[in-house]
Protein backbone atom coordinates (compact mmCIF):
# COMPACT_ATOMS: atom_id res chain seq x y z
CA UNK A 1 0.00 0.00 0.00
CA UNK A 2 3.05 2.30 0.33
CA UNK A 3 4.87 3.44 -2.81
CA UNK A 4 6.48 6.46 -4.44
CA UNK A 5 5.98 7.40 -8.09
CA UNK A 6 9.03 9.32 -9.28
CA UNK A 7 9.28 11.91 -12.07
CA UNK A 8 5.70 11.69 -13.27
CA UNK A 9 3.86 14.41 -15.17
CA UNK A 10 1.13 16.13 -13.13
CA UNK A 11 -1.33 18.66 -14.56
CA UNK A 12 -1.38 22.01 -12.75
CA UNK A 13 -3.87 24.81 -13.44
CA UNK A 14 -2.35 25.83 -16.76
CA UNK A 15 0.66 23.61 -17.29
CA UNK A 16 2.39 20.38 -16.26
CA UNK A 17 5.08 19.71 -13.68
CA UNK A 18 7.33 16.69 -13.24
CA UNK A 19 6.93 15.62 -9.60
CA UNK A 20 7.02 12.69 -7.21
CA UNK A 21 3.88 11.28 -5.60
CA UNK A 22 4.03 9.48 -2.27
CA UNK A 23 1.25 7.08 -1.27
CA UNK A 24 1.04 5.82 2.32
CA UNK A 25 -1.66 3.48 3.62
CA UNK A 26 -3.63 3.84 0.41
CA UNK A 27 -3.78 7.65 0.52
CA UNK A 28 -1.91 10.43 -1.25
CA UNK A 29 0.62 11.60 1.33
CA UNK A 30 2.82 14.02 -0.63
CA UNK A 31 3.21 15.57 -4.10
CA UNK A 32 6.49 17.42 -4.60
CA UNK A 33 9.86 17.23 -6.38
CA UNK A 34 12.56 14.86 -5.08
CA UNK A 35 10.58 13.17 -2.30
CA UNK A 36 12.16 10.56 -0.06
CA UNK A 37 11.20 7.12 -1.30
CA UNK A 38 8.59 5.38 0.82
CA UNK A 39 7.78 1.75 -0.03
CA UNK A 40 8.16 0.57 -3.62
CA UNK A 41 9.57 2.86 -6.28
CA UNK A 42 7.53 3.37 -9.46
CA UNK A 43 9.21 4.98 -12.48
CA UNK A 44 6.89 7.71 -13.77
CA UNK A 45 9.21 8.99 -16.50
CA UNK A 46 7.34 9.99 -19.68
CA UNK A 47 4.03 9.17 -18.05
CA UNK A 48 0.97 11.21 -17.05
CA UNK A 49 -0.74 10.67 -13.69
CA UNK A 50 -4.46 11.42 -13.35
CA UNK A 51 -7.14 10.58 -10.80
CA UNK A 52 -9.14 7.52 -11.80
CA UNK A 53 -12.27 8.16 -13.86
CA UNK A 54 -15.79 6.97 -13.00
CA UNK A 55 -17.81 4.85 -15.39
CA UNK A 56 -20.81 6.45 -13.73
CA UNK A 57 -23.61 4.50 -15.44
CA UNK A 58 -23.56 1.08 -17.06
CA UNK A 59 -25.38 -2.27 -17.08
CA UNK A 60 -22.69 -4.97 -17.01
CA UNK A 61 -24.78 -7.98 -18.07
CA UNK A 62 -25.79 -6.31 -21.35
CA UNK A 63 -22.33 -7.31 -22.58
CA UNK A 64 -23.79 -10.62 -23.82
CA UNK A 65 -25.89 -8.83 -26.45
CA UNK A 66 -23.48 -6.27 -27.78
CA UNK A 67 -23.23 -5.98 -31.53
CA UNK A 68 -26.49 -7.86 -32.13
CA UNK A 69 -29.21 -5.48 -30.92
CA UNK A 70 -31.43 -4.05 -33.66
CA UNK A 71 -31.46 -0.39 -34.61
CA UNK A 72 -34.43 0.61 -32.46
CA UNK A 73 -35.42 3.41 -30.09
CA UNK A 74 -35.16 2.62 -26.39
CA UNK A 75 -38.76 1.53 -25.78
CA UNK A 76 -38.62 -1.11 -28.53
CA UNK A 77 -34.96 -1.90 -27.92
CA UNK A 78 -35.83 -2.87 -24.32
CA UNK A 79 -38.42 -5.32 -25.61
CA UNK A 80 -35.76 -7.06 -27.70
CA UNK A 81 -33.20 -6.91 -24.91
CA UNK A 82 -35.44 -8.63 -22.38
CA UNK A 83 -36.68 -11.25 -24.86
CA UNK A 84 -33.11 -12.53 -25.12
CA UNK A 85 -31.75 -11.49 -21.72
CA UNK A 86 -32.03 -14.53 -19.40
CA UNK A 87 -28.57 -15.22 -18.03
CA UNK A 88 -27.12 -17.80 -15.70
CA UNK A 89 -25.17 -16.50 -12.72
CA UNK A 90 -21.83 -17.43 -14.27
CA UNK A 91 -22.59 -15.15 -17.22
CA UNK A 92 -23.48 -12.34 -14.79
CA UNK A 93 -20.10 -12.86 -13.12
CA UNK A 94 -18.15 -12.99 -16.40
CA UNK A 95 -19.75 -9.86 -17.83
CA UNK A 96 -19.02 -7.95 -14.62
CA UNK A 97 -15.39 -9.05 -14.95
CA UNK A 98 -15.36 -7.83 -18.56
CA UNK A 99 -16.95 -4.50 -17.63
CA UNK A 100 -14.37 -3.98 -14.88
CA UNK A 101 -11.40 -4.80 -17.13
CA UNK A 102 -12.54 -2.61 -20.03
CA UNK A 103 -13.25 0.26 -17.65
CA UNK A 104 -9.82 -0.05 -16.02
CA UNK A 105 -7.96 -0.20 -19.32
CA UNK A 106 -9.69 3.00 -20.47
CA UNK A 107 -8.87 5.01 -17.35
CA UNK A 108 -11.70 4.13 -14.94
CA UNK A 109 -11.12 3.01 -11.37
CA UNK A 110 -14.80 3.09 -10.32
CA UNK A 111 -17.92 1.69 -11.93
CA UNK A 112 -21.61 2.32 -11.22
CA UNK A 113 -23.36 -0.86 -12.32
CA UNK A 114 -27.13 -0.40 -12.74
CA UNK A 115 -27.33 -4.16 -12.47
CA UNK A 116 -30.20 -6.00 -14.16
CA UNK A 117 -31.49 -8.62 -11.70
CA UNK A 118 -32.37 -12.19 -12.69
CA UNK A 119 -35.97 -12.84 -11.57
CA UNK A 120 -36.06 -15.20 -8.62
CA UNK A 121 -32.28 -14.94 -8.18
CA UNK A 122 -31.95 -11.26 -7.34
CA UNK A 123 -29.53 -11.54 -4.41
CA UNK A 124 -27.54 -14.24 -6.20
CA UNK A 125 -27.20 -11.86 -9.19
CA UNK A 126 -25.82 -9.14 -6.93
CA UNK A 127 -23.47 -11.63 -5.26
CA UNK A 128 -22.09 -12.72 -8.65
CA UNK A 129 -21.32 -9.13 -9.65
CA UNK A 130 -19.79 -8.38 -6.23
CA UNK A 131 -17.51 -11.42 -6.57
CA UNK A 132 -16.31 -10.21 -9.96
CA UNK A 133 -15.61 -6.66 -8.87
CA UNK A 134 -13.82 -7.79 -5.72
CA UNK A 135 -11.61 -10.16 -7.72
CA UNK A 136 -10.59 -7.47 -10.19
CA UNK A 137 -10.21 -4.86 -7.45
CA UNK A 138 -12.10 -2.02 -9.13
CA UNK A 139 -14.22 0.22 -6.89
CA UNK A 140 -17.84 -0.75 -7.51
CA UNK A 141 -21.13 0.98 -6.80
CA UNK A 142 -23.76 -1.66 -7.44
CA UNK A 143 -27.15 -0.16 -8.17
CA UNK A 144 -29.62 -3.05 -8.53
CA UNK A 145 -32.06 -2.03 -11.27
CA UNK A 146 -35.58 -2.23 -9.86
CA UNK A 147 -39.07 -1.54 -11.19
CA UNK A 148 -42.61 -2.45 -10.16
CA UNK A 149 -44.46 -1.92 -13.45
CA UNK A 150 -44.41 -3.92 -16.68
CA UNK A 151 -42.53 -2.92 -19.82
CA UNK A 152 -45.50 -1.53 -21.77
CA UNK A 153 -46.22 0.91 -18.92
CA UNK A 154 -43.20 2.83 -20.22
CA UNK A 155 -44.86 3.75 -23.52
CA UNK A 156 -47.16 6.80 -23.63
CA UNK A 157 -50.82 5.85 -23.90
CA UNK A 158 -49.91 2.32 -22.86
CA UNK A 159 -50.92 0.77 -19.57
CA UNK A 160 -50.73 3.98 -17.59
CA UNK A 161 -54.46 3.86 -16.85
CA UNK A 162 -54.65 0.07 -16.59
CA UNK A 163 -53.32 -2.59 -14.28
CA UNK A 164 -49.59 -2.59 -14.98
CA UNK A 165 -48.43 -4.66 -12.04
CA UNK A 166 -44.94 -6.12 -12.33
CA UNK A 167 -44.40 -9.77 -11.39
CA UNK A 168 -42.78 -8.72 -8.10
CA UNK A 169 -44.55 -6.39 -5.66
CA UNK A 170 -43.19 -3.03 -4.57
CA UNK A 171 -42.75 -4.28 -1.00
CA UNK A 172 -40.90 -7.43 -2.12
CA UNK A 173 -38.62 -5.34 -4.31
CA UNK A 174 -37.71 -3.01 -1.45
CA UNK A 175 -37.05 -6.01 0.80
CA UNK A 176 -34.51 -7.31 -1.73
CA UNK A 177 -32.64 -4.00 -1.67
CA UNK A 178 -32.73 -3.88 2.12
CA UNK A 179 -31.21 -7.37 2.23
CA UNK A 180 -28.63 -6.42 -0.42
CA UNK A 181 -27.51 -3.52 1.79
CA UNK A 182 -27.19 -5.88 4.76
CA UNK A 183 -25.17 -8.45 2.83
CA UNK A 184 -23.02 -6.42 0.45
CA UNK A 185 -22.74 -2.71 1.38
CA UNK A 186 -19.10 -2.31 2.43
CA UNK A 187 -17.88 1.07 1.19
CA UNK A 188 -14.60 0.82 3.11
CA UNK A 189 -13.86 -2.40 1.18
CA UNK A 190 -14.75 -0.84 -2.18
CA UNK A 191 -18.27 -2.23 -2.65
CA UNK A 192 -21.28 0.07 -2.17
CA UNK A 193 -24.99 -0.53 -2.76
CA UNK A 194 -26.98 2.29 -4.38
CA UNK A 195 -30.79 2.51 -4.50
CA UNK A 196 -31.73 2.60 -8.16
CA UNK A 197 -35.33 2.58 -9.42
CA UNK A 198 -34.99 2.35 -13.19
CA UNK A 199 -37.00 5.53 -13.84
CA UNK A 200 -40.37 7.22 -13.82
CA UNK A 201 -41.46 5.15 -16.82
CA UNK A 202 -41.56 1.80 -14.98
CA UNK A 203 -41.71 2.74 -11.29
CA UNK A 204 -44.54 3.76 -8.99
CA UNK A 205 -44.28 6.64 -6.55
CA UNK A 206 -44.38 4.01 -3.80
CA UNK A 207 -41.16 2.48 -5.11
CA UNK A 208 -39.43 5.86 -5.33
CA UNK A 209 -40.57 6.80 -1.82
CA UNK A 210 -39.41 3.45 -0.47
CA UNK A 211 -36.01 4.05 -2.04
CA UNK A 212 -35.84 7.53 -0.50
CA UNK A 213 -36.50 6.00 2.92
CA UNK A 214 -33.85 3.30 2.40
CA UNK A 215 -31.26 5.80 1.19
CA UNK A 216 -31.91 8.12 4.14
CA UNK A 217 -31.81 5.31 6.70
CA UNK A 218 -28.63 3.67 5.37
CA UNK A 219 -26.93 6.80 3.95
CA UNK A 220 -27.03 5.38 0.40
CA UNK A 221 -26.68 7.21 -2.88
CA UNK A 222 -29.59 7.26 -5.33
CA UNK A 223 -29.43 6.54 -9.05
CA UNK A 224 -32.00 6.47 -11.84
CA UNK A 225 -32.56 6.94 -15.55
CA UNK A 226 -34.23 10.27 -16.27
CA UNK A 227 -35.92 11.45 -19.47
CA UNK A 228 -33.73 9.48 -21.81
CA UNK A 229 -36.27 9.67 -24.63
CA UNK A 230 -38.98 11.88 -26.06
CA UNK A 231 -41.48 9.14 -25.22
CA UNK A 232 -40.59 9.44 -21.53
CA UNK A 233 -41.18 13.18 -21.66
CA UNK A 234 -44.67 12.54 -23.08
CA UNK A 235 -45.31 9.79 -20.53
CA UNK A 236 -44.43 12.06 -17.59
CA UNK A 237 -47.05 14.58 -18.69
CA UNK A 238 -49.61 11.75 -18.94
CA UNK A 239 -48.76 10.34 -15.51
CA UNK A 240 -48.19 13.51 -13.51
CA UNK A 241 -49.48 16.51 -15.46
CA UNK A 242 -46.04 18.08 -15.02
CA UNK A 243 -42.45 17.29 -15.95
CA UNK A 244 -40.70 14.26 -14.52
CA UNK A 245 -38.19 16.53 -12.76
CA UNK A 246 -40.94 18.56 -11.09
CA UNK A 247 -42.57 15.34 -9.91
CA UNK A 248 -39.34 13.82 -8.55
CA UNK A 249 -38.67 17.06 -6.71
CA UNK A 250 -42.19 17.00 -5.27
CA UNK A 251 -41.75 13.49 -3.83
CA UNK A 252 -38.25 14.24 -2.51
CA UNK A 253 -36.07 12.00 -4.70
CA UNK A 254 -33.67 14.74 -5.85
CA UNK A 255 -30.67 15.49 -3.63
CA UNK A 256 -26.92 16.01 -3.59
CA UNK A 257 -26.47 12.23 -3.51
CA UNK A 258 -28.75 11.59 -6.50
CA UNK A 259 -27.23 10.83 -9.91
CA UNK A 260 -29.46 10.76 -12.98
CA UNK A 261 -28.48 9.04 -16.21
CA UNK A 262 -29.14 10.61 -19.63
CA UNK A 263 -31.29 13.71 -18.91
CA UNK A 264 -31.84 14.37 -22.60
CA UNK A 265 -35.34 15.90 -22.58
CA UNK A 266 -35.27 18.52 -19.80
CA UNK A 267 -36.50 22.08 -20.10
CA UNK A 268 -34.85 25.17 -18.59
CA UNK A 269 -36.95 25.03 -15.41
CA UNK A 270 -35.99 21.37 -14.95
CA UNK A 271 -32.33 22.33 -15.23
CA UNK A 272 -32.79 25.01 -12.57
CA UNK A 273 -34.33 22.39 -10.25
CA UNK A 274 -31.38 20.03 -10.77
CA UNK A 275 -28.98 22.85 -9.94
CA UNK A 276 -30.93 23.82 -6.81
CA UNK A 277 -31.17 20.23 -5.55
CA UNK A 278 -27.47 19.59 -6.40
CA UNK A 279 -28.18 16.47 -8.45
CA UNK A 280 -25.60 14.99 -10.82
CA UNK A 281 -26.27 14.30 -14.50
CA UNK A 282 -24.50 11.24 -15.93
CA UNK A 283 -23.87 11.85 -19.62
CA UNK A 284 -24.09 8.73 -21.82
CA UNK A 285 -23.50 10.15 -25.30
CA UNK A 286 -22.88 6.93 -27.17
CA UNK A 287 -26.07 5.13 -26.14
CA UNK A 288 -28.07 8.31 -26.72
CA UNK A 289 -26.79 8.33 -30.30
CA UNK A 290 -27.09 4.57 -30.79
CA UNK A 291 -30.75 4.56 -29.67
CA UNK A 292 -31.64 7.86 -31.34
CA UNK A 293 -32.60 9.34 -27.96
CA UNK A 294 -31.17 12.78 -28.65
CA UNK A 295 -28.33 15.01 -27.48
CA UNK A 296 -28.44 15.96 -23.81
CA UNK A 297 -28.05 19.73 -23.23
CA UNK A 298 -24.79 19.28 -21.36
CA UNK A 299 -23.52 22.83 -21.96
CA UNK A 300 -26.70 24.18 -20.38
CA UNK A 301 -26.17 21.94 -17.36
CA UNK A 302 -22.61 23.13 -16.91
CA UNK A 303 -23.59 26.79 -17.30
CA UNK A 304 -26.33 26.32 -14.68
CA UNK A 305 -23.85 24.82 -12.22
CA UNK A 306 -25.14 21.24 -12.47
CA UNK A 307 -22.48 18.60 -11.80
CA UNK A 308 -21.93 16.31 -14.83
CA UNK A 309 -20.06 13.02 -15.11
CA UNK A 310 -19.68 10.40 -17.87
CA UNK A 311 -20.98 6.86 -18.33
CA UNK A 312 -20.58 4.23 -21.02
CA UNK A 313 -24.09 2.83 -20.45
CA UNK A 314 -24.65 -0.87 -21.10
CA UNK A 315 -22.50 -2.67 -23.63
CA UNK A 316 -25.43 -3.41 -25.94
CA UNK A 317 -26.56 0.20 -26.24
CA UNK A 318 -23.04 1.57 -26.77
CA UNK A 319 -21.67 -1.23 -27.62
CA UNK A 320 -18.48 -0.83 -25.59
CA UNK A 321 -17.09 0.01 -22.18
CA UNK A 322 -14.35 2.32 -23.48
CA UNK A 323 -14.56 5.26 -21.12
CA UNK A 324 -12.11 7.40 -23.08
CA UNK A 325 -14.32 7.04 -26.15
CA UNK A 326 -17.39 8.14 -24.16
CA UNK A 327 -15.48 11.13 -22.79
CA UNK A 328 -14.30 12.21 -26.24
CA UNK A 329 -17.72 11.93 -27.91
CA UNK A 330 -19.44 13.39 -24.86
CA UNK A 331 -17.22 16.46 -25.07
CA UNK A 332 -16.91 17.39 -28.74
CA UNK A 333 -20.51 16.40 -29.60
CA UNK A 334 -21.65 19.62 -27.96
CA UNK A 335 -19.58 21.82 -30.25
CA UNK A 336 -22.53 21.36 -32.64
CA UNK A 337 -25.13 22.57 -30.12
CA UNK A 338 -23.76 26.03 -29.29
CA UNK A 339 -22.19 28.49 -31.72
CA UNK A 340 -20.37 30.22 -28.87
CA UNK A 341 -17.12 28.26 -28.73
CA UNK A 342 -16.31 29.85 -25.36
CA UNK A 343 -18.86 27.43 -23.91
CA UNK A 344 -17.32 24.30 -25.43
CA UNK A 345 -15.85 21.62 -23.16
CA UNK A 346 -12.05 21.66 -23.04
CA UNK A 347 -10.03 18.46 -22.55
CA UNK A 348 -9.10 19.51 -19.01
CA UNK A 349 -12.75 20.12 -18.18
CA UNK A 350 -13.57 16.66 -19.56
CA UNK A 351 -11.00 15.05 -17.28
CA UNK A 352 -12.38 16.92 -14.28
CA UNK A 353 -15.94 15.81 -15.14
CA UNK A 354 -14.84 12.19 -15.52
CA UNK A 355 -13.00 12.13 -12.20
CA UNK A 356 -14.16 14.77 -9.70
CA UNK A 357 -17.60 14.95 -11.35
CA UNK A 358 -18.02 11.22 -10.82
CA UNK A 359 -16.94 11.49 -7.19
CA UNK A 360 -19.34 14.36 -6.51
CA UNK A 361 -22.21 12.32 -7.97
CA UNK A 362 -21.58 9.63 -5.38
CA UNK A 363 -21.05 12.08 -2.51
CA UNK A 364 -17.38 11.11 -2.09
CA UNK A 365 -15.56 14.14 -3.52
CA UNK A 366 -13.84 14.49 -0.16
CA UNK A 367 -12.20 11.08 -0.71
CA UNK A 368 -11.75 10.69 -4.47
CA UNK A 369 -11.66 12.47 -7.80
CA UNK A 370 -8.50 14.59 -7.70
CA UNK A 371 -4.79 14.42 -6.93
CA UNK A 372 -5.17 15.96 -3.49
CA UNK A 373 -3.28 15.24 -0.30
CA UNK A 374 -5.24 12.95 1.98
CA UNK A 375 -7.48 11.54 -0.74
CA UNK A 376 -7.56 7.84 -1.48
CA UNK A 377 -5.09 6.73 -4.12
CA UNK A 378 -7.36 5.78 -7.03
CA UNK A 379 -4.85 6.66 -9.71
CA UNK A 380 -4.17 5.96 -13.39
CA UNK A 381 -0.81 6.43 -15.09
CA UNK A 382 -0.71 6.78 -18.89
CA UNK A 383 2.24 5.91 -21.14
CA UNK A 384 3.06 9.05 -23.10
CA UNK A 385 5.42 7.12 -25.40
CA UNK A 386 2.49 5.16 -26.84
CA UNK A 387 2.16 5.66 -30.60
CA UNK A 388 -1.41 6.98 -30.24
CA UNK A 389 -0.19 9.72 -27.87
CA UNK A 390 2.62 10.90 -30.18
CA UNK A 391 4.06 13.20 -31.34
CA UNK A 392 4.21 15.15 -28.10
CA UNK A 393 1.86 18.10 -27.68
CA UNK A 394 -0.60 18.54 -24.79
CA UNK A 395 -0.87 15.18 -22.94
CA UNK A 396 -4.47 15.65 -21.78
CA UNK A 397 -5.45 16.95 -25.22
CA UNK A 398 -3.98 13.83 -26.80
CA UNK A 399 -5.75 11.60 -24.30
CA UNK A 400 -9.20 13.18 -24.68
CA UNK A 401 -9.27 14.28 -28.32
CA UNK A 402 -7.24 11.47 -29.86
CA UNK A 403 -7.99 7.77 -30.19
CA UNK A 404 -5.72 6.41 -27.46
CA UNK A 405 -5.10 2.66 -27.68
CA UNK A 406 -3.49 0.60 -24.90
CA UNK A 407 -2.23 3.71 -23.13
CA UNK A 408 -3.03 2.83 -19.49
CA UNK A 409 0.29 1.76 -18.03
CA UNK A 410 -0.70 1.41 -14.36
CA UNK A 411 -3.78 1.76 -12.19
CA UNK A 412 -4.27 1.76 -8.44
CA UNK A 413 -7.44 1.52 -6.39
CA UNK A 414 -7.14 2.57 -2.76
CA UNK A 415 -3.37 2.33 -3.17
CA UNK A 416 -3.40 -1.25 -4.48
CA UNK A 417 -1.87 -1.66 -7.92
CA UNK A 418 -4.25 -3.63 -10.14
CA UNK A 419 -2.80 -2.73 -13.56
CA UNK A 420 0.95 -2.88 -14.27
CA UNK A 421 2.65 -2.39 -17.63
CA UNK A 422 -0.73 -2.36 -19.33
CA UNK A 423 -1.79 -5.72 -17.86
CA UNK A 424 -4.42 -6.45 -15.20
CA UNK A 425 -2.67 -8.10 -12.24
CA UNK A 426 -5.60 -9.50 -10.34
CA UNK A 427 -7.24 -11.87 -12.84
CA UNK A 428 -6.12 -13.74 -15.95
CA UNK A 429 -7.65 -11.75 -18.78
CA UNK A 430 -6.76 -14.51 -21.27
CA UNK A 431 -8.97 -16.92 -19.31
CA UNK A 432 -11.78 -14.35 -19.28
CA UNK A 433 -11.54 -13.96 -23.06
CA UNK A 434 -11.72 -17.72 -23.54
CA UNK A 435 -14.78 -18.01 -21.29
CA UNK A 436 -16.60 -15.15 -23.05
CA UNK A 437 -15.82 -16.79 -26.40
CA UNK A 438 -16.79 -20.30 -25.27
CA UNK A 439 -20.14 -19.23 -23.77
CA UNK A 440 -21.31 -17.25 -26.81
CA UNK A 441 -21.84 -17.85 -30.53
CA UNK A 442 -21.88 -15.92 -33.79
CA UNK A 443 -25.32 -14.43 -34.49
CA UNK A 444 -26.81 -12.27 -37.20
CA UNK A 445 -30.55 -11.72 -37.08
CA UNK A 446 -33.24 -12.66 -34.61
CA UNK A 447 -36.89 -11.79 -34.15
CA UNK A 448 -38.24 -10.24 -30.96
CA UNK A 449 -41.86 -11.22 -30.20
CA UNK A 450 -42.23 -8.26 -27.83
CA UNK A 451 -41.16 -5.75 -30.49
CA UNK A 452 -43.65 -7.30 -32.92
CA UNK A 453 -46.36 -6.92 -30.29
CA UNK A 454 -45.77 -3.29 -29.28
CA UNK A 455 -44.23 -1.63 -32.35
CA UNK A 456 -47.52 -0.57 -33.98
CA UNK A 457 -48.70 1.15 -30.80
CA UNK A 458 -45.31 2.83 -30.30
CA UNK A 459 -45.28 4.21 -33.83
CA UNK A 460 -48.83 5.49 -33.40
CA UNK A 461 -48.28 7.36 -30.14
CA UNK A 462 -44.96 8.78 -31.39
CA UNK A 463 -46.52 9.94 -34.71
CA UNK A 464 -44.09 7.96 -36.84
Amino acid sequence: MNFTIQNVLIATDNAYLTLDVQVIDGKIAAIAPDLDVVGNTIDGSNKLLLPGFFNAHTHSSEMWQRGIMSMLPLELWLGELYDFAPLDLEKVYLSALGTAVETLLSGGTSVVDHLVLTPGQELETIAAAVRAYEEVGIRAFIAPLIQDQSLTAGIPGGESNQNCTYFRSTAATLEIIEEAVRQFHRPEAGISIVVAPTGIQLCSDSLFIGCIELSDRHHLCRHSHLLETKAQEKLAQEKYGCTAVEHLQRIGYLSDRTSLAHCVWLNDNDITILAQTQCTVVHNPLSNLRLGSGIAPILKYLQAGVNVSFGCDGASSNDSQDLLEAIKIGSILHNTTDLDYHNWITPRKSVEMASLGGAKGLKIADKLGSLTLGKQADLVMYDLTSLSLLPRTDPIGLLVLGRPINVVHSAWVNGKQIVSNGQVNTIKVDDLQQELFKRSQWETQRKSPTVAEIETHYRQVMDI
